[in-house]
């Protein structure tokens, strides 16, 4: 199945881009994709996700067609 990845803020300048497509087995999970796609780089602690524009967790599995977002947490002042 053909899933494509987002990566925003500082992520994106950490990865160097700014999206992938990813070919994924059925039920896998954000989680998991993410381990596929960087397995040397760990997930950032409180990093959000979401699946076609809705938060979701890392458990949450994906399907064929889906758009993953991952966004670094945000301060503010």
């Amino acid at each position: 199945m053909s899933i494509q990845v987002k990566y925003f803020a500082s992520l994106r300048d950490r990865l160097g881009r700014a999206e992938d497509r990813f070919s994924a087995a059925e039920g896998t999970t954000i989680a998991e994709l993410w381990a596929a796609l960087w397995p040397e780089i760990p997930l950032p602690p409180n990093t959000l996700t979401a699946v076609n524009m809705e938060y979701a967790s890392l458990q949450q599995p994906i399907s064929d067609g889906d758009e993953v977002a991952f966004f670094p947490p945000v301060t503010g002042g």
